[in-house]
């Protein structure tokens, strides 16, 4: 039994109320299905999904044949799972069988008003698209209307940070919980304020790669195009260089190969299937 607020159990005694009448304001898709019915377990799940992710534009009825026989033949159902859509009181459209999500949102969106984007998730995938601009609008505006939301203030500061405002980026992290702090988001965002602090007087990366060339155990050279790397998010080859660089000459800078490598491993997360490969290779080089 679904726990979604547009789902529910329509039967004989409650389908001209929660159904018919309903349909004048609000679709109602009507999924009639049995126990038995393999299709019927396979598409029920996908209903439910969309009915909670259209978030009321349209409710779902569901009718069990087995317990709802008059109901179902009178509905002039041939075979399971049947479903119909129901607006304003008339049968609009509907399908027999399970039918992908995919074909089953183009029903609903002739009939139906799409859901409503989430404005988080625009904003994630306009960054992800390369605009920035037009996501920092959005995250202002939900951090305005919601300060305590971390995940948005976070996103904030990573979005200063790739403008060249560091600044700002330090001073969220400096104003989070200590336990927010300790959280994988936080730790990536400091990591990157780091990385790219110390690459504000970086060689250009050709200059570097030339100096490599005559010596490839060049320290400062192996540590500087390995920054460049780390901003470029080539991570592996970053990772590859600061190797190279605890190889070439480990107490170089206190040690600084290993010291980022440990932050770039804490930025990217354990589950990066680089930081598994690039901590057994340092472990591997420490014993």
């Amino acid at each position: 039994m679904s726990n979604s607020p547009y789902v529910f159990d329509a039967t004989a005694d409650n389908f001209q109320q929660k159904v018919m009448d309903a349909s004048m304001t609000t679709p109602i898709l009507v999924d009639v299905w049995a126990d038995w019915c393999a299709p019927c377990k396979q598409l029920m799940p996908i209903l439910e999904k969309l009915a909670e992710e259209y978030q009321g534009n349209f409710e779902l009825a569901k009718v069990n044949a087995d317990q709802q026989q008059e109901l179902t033949a009178s509905l002039g159902v041939r075979s399971l799972p049947t479903v119909i859509l129901v607006k304003k009181g008339q049968a609009v459209d509907g399908f027999n069988g399970a039918l992908p999500e995919s074909e089953i949102r183009q029903v609903l969106d002739k009939h139906v008003e799409a859901p409503a984007e989430d404005p988080y998730e625009k904003a994630q995938a306009l960054w992800e698209s390369g605009d920035v601009d037009s996501a920092l609008v959005i995250l202002t505006e939900l951090n305005q209307k919601d300060p305590e939301n971390l995940d948005v203030l976070i996103d904030l500061a990573q979005l200063k940070a790739e403008q060249g405002d560091l600044e700002t980026a330090e001073q969220v992290l400096n104003s989070l919980p200590p336990e927010e702090k300790m959280q994988h988001k936080a730790k990536q965002l400091a990591a990157r304020v780091k990385f790219m602090k110390q690459s504000g007087e970086l060689p250009p990366m050709a200059e570097l790669e030339a100096r490599l060339a005559e010596n490839s155990q060049d320290p400062e050279a192996l540590h500087q195009l390995s920054l460049h790397k780390v901003l470029r998010d080539e991570n592996a080859e970053a990772m590859e260089l600061l190797l190279r660089l605890m190889q070439a000459d480990s107490t170089y800078k206190e040690g600084v190969a290993r010291t980022t490598l440990v932050e770039l491993f804490e930025k990217l997360g354990s589950g990066n299937p680089d930081v598994r490969t690039y901590r057994r290779k340092l472990y591997t080089l420490m014993h």
